[in-house]
């Protein structure tokens, strides 16, 4: 009886002694734009370094900006490069994605983005239809696989464009980093696109704001969102576009089906979902290309996905829609 006392005794000065979960909040750079981690935690673990080392292995598997990544060896047509892991589950996921959406999502349209200057090879810019025509060739992801841990194109032209995916599926390594090392409330935030587990600090889930598309470089916001150990991504065509000297707008999202740079009536799309932040990443994507109303189409078939939607109307008034299993 004594023993069992001692034992009691013992967990509960053990108990008294452990500190109570902090919030902690990490804050840099990577892959082109900035990010922002929260999480809770009682045991002073540091993560910074493993970040960066999560930040610089997935670099040089899947950006174009790097010339001697894995990716850009492919694109320049390497054929003897083997994938590692990261590039595998990123061409997995974009497979899946584009063969759900119907080719909308397609990380092969790289050539187009950078025939339009939104890539880092650069390009003209102003593409005739004789050109785009040429150029779509290229483009599919029908024209490539995986064959003994080794890319095979159709043609040695085709150039893979990981970009509108490559975000979520960094936030999704470091939510996995924090996850193994029992980190189980946290919220990821790279760039816009977000993986939340668990609680903040105060107890409630974690909540976000979704912006308005404001093109006059002021911030206001159209709603909030909670996420209950979701992810979220958000596409828009906004902030990243140019003005050709005629006067043209064109836009980073790439219509994959008629090779245009032309923006459609979706202005904002926000995806969320209880899957990797990799794959809302790519839906929202694959929304902004389709427009608002075969969105809507698209999400009606698709429960597991909640989203909202920013577009304007066939008078140019700006409206709103809001998927009906989305809560705030």
């Amino acid at each position: 009886m004594m023993k069992n006392i001692l034992f009691i005794i013992s967990i509960t000065l053990i108990s008294c002694l452990e500190k109570p979960n902090e919030l902690k909040i990490l804050q840099g750079n990577a892959i082109g734009t900035t990010y922002t981690i929260r999480y809770l935690d009682n045991r002073d673990q540091n993560f910074e370094s493993r970040i960066d080392q999560i930040i610089n292995e997935i670099n040089a598997s899947t950006s174009t900006y790097l010339p001697n990544s894995i990716i850009s060896r492919i694109n320049k047509g390497d054929s003897t490069v083997h994938i590692d892991a990261h590039f595998e589950a990123v061409f997995k996921k974009s497979e899946k994605i584009f063969k759900e959406t119907d080719g909308e999502f397609d990380p092969t349209v790289g050539i187009l983005v950078n025939a339009w200057g939104f890539g880092p090879e650069g390009g003209p810019g102003n593409l005739d239809s004789l050109k785009i025509k040429e150029l779509l060739k290229f483009v599919g992801f029908d024209k490539v696989r995986i064959v003994n841990g080794k890319v095979r194109k159709l043609y040695p032209d085709i150039y893979f464009d990981f970009n509108a995916i490559g975000k979520g599926y960094l936030v999704d390594m470091v939510g996995e980093l924090f996850e193994k090392s029992n980190i189980t409330n946290y919220m990821v935030e790279i760039g816009g696109e977000i993986r939340a587990r668990g609680i903040n600090q105060k107890g409630d889930f974690w909540r976000i704001a979704i912006e308005n598309p404001n093109i006059d470089g002021t911030r206001s916001f159209a709603t909030t969102i909670q996420l209950k150990n979701e992810s979220i991504a958000t596409s828009g065509n906004y902030r990243k576009y140019r003005i050709s000297a005629e006067g043209r707008k064109y836009v980073h999202t790439i219509n994959t089906k008629t090779g245009y740079a032309t923006e459609s009536n979706l202005l904002s799309a926000s995806v969320i979902s209880e899957s990797d932040c990799a794959d809302v990443d790519g839906y929202a994507t694959a929304l902004m290309v389709m427009g608002a109303e075969k969105s809507i189409h698209f999400l009606k078939g698709h429960p597991e996905l909640r989203a909202f939607l920013i577009y304007t109307d066939s008078v140019g008034a700006m409206k709103t829609f809001q998927s009906d299993n989305t809560e705030n």
